[in-house]
């Protein structure tokens, strides 16, 4: 059985940082691209960052780009997204996605909220 779960979310002040990591098992962690995506109040599911099987593949959305870092242990099973320069436009449930063609799994969700 699968497992995704993410940690690390928290309430943090403007232009402050927060690393949330995410920990999958249950499978071959190093077969699965892992992606962090966000959900904010009144708005779309929103794909954060990627980093596919090879760890020099990384992509960011716009918003992010400079300020959020994505990497994985495949030692550890575990996904990191780096998150510094925070601002309240980043306020949302942050979700892992481990995902390779024909497999998708989703962690519960941690709630970051910046304000100060």
């Amino acid at each position: 059985q699968v497992h995704v779960v993410e940690s690390g979310g928290g309430l943090v002040q403007p232009g402050g940082s927060l690393r949330l990591s995410c920990v999958a098992s249950g499978l071959t962690f190093s077969e699965y691209a892992m992606n962090w995506y966000r959900r904010a109040p009144g708005k779309e599911r929103e794909l954060v960052a990627s980093i596919g099987t090879d760890v020099g593949r990384t992509n960011y959305a716009d918003s992010v780009e400079g300020r959020f870092t994505i990497s994985r242990d495949d030692a550890k099973n575990t996904v990191y997204l780096q998150m510094d320069s925070l601002n309240s436009e980043d306020t949302a449930v942050y979700y892992c996605n481990v995902w390779k063609w024909g497999s998708d799994y989703w962690g519960q969700g941690t709630q970051v909220t910046v304000s100060s």
